[in-house]
C-alpha cells in the first residue's frame, strides 16, 4: 500500500496509529493518536522512543523492550507493554506494532498501534492494579495476553503478592467480565467442607443439611472460578476437580443428577506444585491441566521501584479524608526494607504509622524501629556484612528516593548512563 493511502486509511480510524521509519522516525500520526498521547501537538519527524519515552535513544538501549527493532529483525509483528508519557502523565500502553512491505517487497514502514491499560495504574490516587517497574510490566503483559482468552491462567506468588487482584484483573478484561467472579480459598477446607463448598448439596446430604444449598461452582456459571491456594486442595479431592475442568459436569453432594456449569478458571498458589508432583502430594495431571498459561507474580522486593508508588497508593486509600505524606527518610525506610509479607506487609505498617502520626507526615519514627536498619547512618537496610552487590543495590535504591524516583537525575550526578543504573538497581 503506498504511504498516501496508508496514512489516509489511518486518520480515520478509531484507535490511536502512529507510521514510523525503520529509522525509529514517525512519518504520521492519526487523529486519535494526536488527540490521546500527544496533547494535539506534531510529532511528525521526531523519533517514537523520544515522544513516547523521553528517552534519547531506542528503548532497547534503555532496558525495555523495543517492538521496532525486534519486528526489523524478524520481519513479524510484535506487540509489548510500555509506560508512554501522555498529557495525563505516564500510562501503561499496549503496543502493537505491524511491518509493512513496499512494492519493493522489502519492509518499508512499521503501524504502531496504541491502547491505554485501564485495569493498571501509575497514578496514586487511582485503583487497580499499581506498578511501573520492569517486573510489575513483565506480569502485567502476561495478564494482558491471557485475559480475552478462555485458557486457564494459574498465578505463582508469595503470599501477600496481589494474586486476587490480579486475577479480578483478568476476569475484568475477559469476556465474562459482566458475569460472577467466585473465590474457592482452597487453604484449611477438609475434604468434606471442600467438596460441600464447590459442588453444594441436596437437603438430608448429612446432618444439618436441612434444604439443598448450590455451589460456588454453579455460582461461577458465566463468570471466573477463582480457586486461591490451589496447591492445599486435598489429593482426594483433586481427581474430582480434574474431571470437572475437563467436561464441565459435578453432581452436588447427595445428588444424582449430573449438572453442568460454564466458568473460565484462574488458579493460584505460593506452593512449588511441580516439587509436590514429583512428592506425589499433587496430580500430575491436574497439574498439567492448571499450568496451560502460568503468570510469576513478583515479591514486593523484586519491583522496589513501585514502593513509594504502592506506599502513596495505600495511604490514599487508608485515609481518604486527610492526605498523608511520606518524609524522604520514610520513604528511605521502606525502599530499603525486603518485605517478606510482600504488599499486605507494606500495607499493615502503614496502617500502623497512621495510628502512631499525629500529624500529616509520616516520619520514621511512626515505623517499628526495625525497619531503619542503618539508613541513618547512610547506608540503608544494610546489617552486618552483605554481599557487596546487595550493599549497591541497596545503596541505589536509598539514593534514588533521594532524587525522588528520577533516575536520569541520580544517573547523571553518579556520571553513569541511565542504562547502567538501571541494569544496577534490578539486580
Amino acid at each position: 500500500m503506498p504511504l498516501n493511502e496508508l496514512i489516509s486509511f489511518l486518520e480515520e480510524h478509531p484507535d490511536a496509529q502512529i507510521v514510523m521509519g525503520a529509522d525509529y522516525r514517525i512519518v504520521a500520526a492519526n487523529a486519535a493518536y494526536r488527540r490521546h498521547y500527544a496533547g494535539g501537538r506534531d510529532v511528525v519527524g521526531q523519533f517514537c522512543y523520544a515522544v513516547s519515552h523521553g528517552y534519547r535513544q531506542p528503548c532497547d538501549e534503555c532496558g525495555e523492550s523495543c517492538p521496532l527493532s525486534a519486528s526489523r529483525a524478524s520481519g513479524e509483528p510484535r506487540r509489548v507493554l510500555h509506560l508512554h508519557h501522555t498529557p495525563r502523565g505516564e500510562e501503561h500502553v499496549d503496543v502493537e506494532l505491524t511491518p509493512i512491505t513496499g512494492a519493493s517487497g522489502r519492509i518499508e514502514y512499521f503501524v504502531e498501534r496504541m491502547l491505554t491499560v485501564r485495569e493498571a495504574s501509575s497514578f496514586p490516587a487511582e485503583s487497580g492494579l499499581v506498578g511501573k517497574s520492569p517486573a510489575f510490566n513483565r506480569m502485567l503483559e502476561l495478564v494482558r495476553r491471557v485475559a480475552p482468552a478462555p485458557t486457564t491462567a494459574l498465578l505463582l506468588g508469595e503470599s501477600g503478592t496481589g494474586k486476587e487482584l490480579v486475577a479480578q484483573a483478568i476476569h475484568q478484561q475477559s469476556g465474562r467480565g459482566q458475569g460472577p467472579f467466585v473465590v474457592v480459598e482452597c487453604s484449611g477446607l477438609t475434604e468434606t467442607l471442600f467438596e460441600s463448598e464447590l459442588f453444594g448439596y441436596e437437603k438430608g446430604a448429612f446432618t444439618g443439611a436441612t434444604q439443598r444449598k448450590p455451589g460456588l461452582v454453579e455460582a461461577a456459571s458465566g463468570g471466573t472460578l477463582f480457586l486461591d491456594e490451589v496447591g492445599d486442595i486435598p489429593l482426594a479431592m483433586q481427581v474430582k476437580l480434574l474431571r470437572l475442568l475437563e467436561t464441565g459436569t459435578f453432581r452436588r453432594v447427595g445428588g444424582v443428577d449430573t449438572m453442568r456449569s460454564d466458568f473460565r478458571l484462574i488458579a493460584a498458589t505460593h506452593r512449588d506444585l511441580k516439587a509436590m508432583v514429583e512428592a506425589g502430594a499433587f496430580r500430575r495431571d491436574l497439574y498439567y491441566r492448571l499450568s496451560v498459561f502460568p503468570i510469576p507474580l513478583p515479591a514486593l522486593r523484586e519491583r522496589r521501584d513501585d514502593i513509594v508508588l504502592l506506599a502513596e497508593t495505600l495511604l490514599a486509600r487508608l485515609s481518604p479524608g486527610r492526605p498523608r505524606a511520606l518524609s524522604e527518610a520514610a520513604k528511605s525506610n521502606l525502599l530499603a526494607w525486603d518485605y517478606p509479607g510482600n504488599i499486605r506487609e507494606l500495607r499493615n505498617l502503614l496502617e500502623r504509622a497512621l495510628l502512631m502520626a499525629d500529624g500529616d507526615t509520616l516520619l520514621p519514627e511512626h515505623f517499628p524501629r526495625e525497619l531503619a536498619g542503618d539508613a541513618t547512618n547512610g547506608m540503608p537496610g544494610v546489617d552486618g556484612i552483605v554481599p557487596l552487590d546487595v550493599a549497591e543495590r541497596r545503596y541505589l535504591q536509598w539514593a534514588l528516593a533521594q532524587h525522588g524516583g528520577d533516575r536520569k537525575s541520580l544517573a547523571r550526578q553518579l556520571g553513569i548512563s541511565e542504562r547502567t543504573l538501571y541494569r544496577k538497581l534490578a539486580g
